[in-house]
């Protein structure tokens, strides 16, 4: 069975925020911690899977 997802080292982005590219550093008890590539002295962000898709956003460019 698998429990996660997406890999570490995916390419995700959030479902409020689709344009940002963030990648997938860890993932510990159901939450995945992101990192930005264009901004990494920020704080990983921790997120849900059902926070998250693997899809860009179009419109995005």
């Amino acid at each position: 069975m698998i429990e996660n997802k997406f890999a570490e080292g995916t390419t995700v982005y959030t479902l409020a925020h689709p344009s940002e590219e963030l990648v997938i550093r860890r993932y510990i008890k159901k939450i995945y911690y992101c990192t930005s590539p264009a901004h990494p002295e920020q704080k990983d962000l921790a997120l849900f899977e059902r926070e998250i898709t693997d899809v860009a956003d179009p419109a995005a460019g």
